[in-house]
């Protein structure tokens, strides 16, 4: 079998992924609750990881993690997870999946600016433009002009705005902090290590994040004692299924598919097509909620996407 194009077409399946995950969020939140799905969604992606790893390295949990790694991860699982994905699935909640998704278009920008910050990495002129392109994107989708003046103003509710502009940032600090953590990883598996545990290690880092997620939405949920949401939401048969695919689509299989798609192919051709879910989620969401698709929306969506592609492709 040729390899030939194999990684892209690998990471426009992971594109289509991440939409259902978004689909499949957005009803489980508004059933669940934003806390409730995220604690549960941490537990199903531990129960999944923790299959592979014993199946893949023989042990369930990550093997040779050091106390920085997991420092480093379990941060990362708090901003990432406890922070980031709080504000992306009340951004669900507020405005839909399909706005949602546009804002997740900050990570890219957001991760560079930790990085640069973080690590002293560095934002050539071609990184801002990226930036500015990509926040021209999102202002096209969500202004409008209104009133007697024809001033510009948000056409979305300002609590959905800042929801998404909090699960961007979350979702781009996050990142860096695992590139930290997982570094830290590598550094403790000895020479001696089989393979499998280094070739796994992404995973077993997302592990440490699920496990710093389950706690942080445990105390969220159990200090103001409404633990009893979560029990209420098993019971919620149609919830949980919408739950349980969220979980697999998106941190189990797009996770794994995205590792295997920057095996085969060049990490930014990769990397921009798998970020074209604010594109693919257009369709299915109209046809969902039976609503309307303006040229203004789809323009806006399309330059943000030219913004994501120039980070990585410039």
């Amino acid at each position: 079998m040729s390899t030939q194009y194999f990684g892209e077409i690998i990471a426009l399946i992971v594109a289509f992924s991440w939409t259902a995950t978004a689909l499949f969020a957005e009803t489980a939140s508004k059933r669940l609750g934003s806390l409730p799905l995220n604690l549960i969604r941490m537990v199903l992606s531990w129960a999944f990881l923790s299959v592979m790893l014993w199946v893949v390295t023989g042990a369930p949990y990550p093997m040779f993690a050091n106390g920085k790694a997991w420092f480093w991860l379990a941060l990362s699982g708090l901003v990432g997870y406890v922070f980031g994905d709080w504000c992306l699935f009340n951004s669900y909640i507020v405005f839909g999946s399909r706005y949602g998704q546009l804002f997740m278009t900050l990570a890219p920008p957001m991760a560079g600016i930790a990085g640069w910050l973080m690590l002293g990495e560095s934002m050539s002129w071609r990184s801002w433009l990226a930036m500015l392109v990509t926040l021209t994107g999102i202002a096209i989708s969500i202004l409008a002009r209104g009133g007697e003046n024809h001033k510009l103003t948000l056409k979305l509710p300002l609590k959905g705005v800042l929801f998404g502009i909090g699960a961007g940032v979350g979702q781009g600090v996050g990142l860096v902090l695992s590139k930290i953590g997982l570094d830290h990883y590598a550094l403790s598996i000895p020479a001696e290590a089989p393979q499998a545990i280094t070739k796994m290690m992404p995973f077993a880092g997302t592990y440490i994040r699920a496990v710093a997620g389950f706690v942080g939405f445990f105390l969220i949920l159990a200090l103001p004692k409404q633990l009893h949401l979560v029990g209420k939401g098993v019971h919620d048969r149609k919830g949980m299924t919408f739950a349980a695919l969220t979980t697999f689509f998106g941190p189990f299989l797009g996770v794994s598919l995205s590792l295997m798609a920057v095996q085969y192919a060049k990490a930014g051709i990769a990397s921009t097509l798998m970020a074209l879910t604010p594109v693919l989620i257009i369709v299915p969401y109209a046809i969902i909620h039976k609503q309307k698709i303006s040229i203004k929306e789809v323009i806006g969506t399309l330059i943000t996407m030219v913004g994501v592609a120039l980070f990585f492709l410039l």
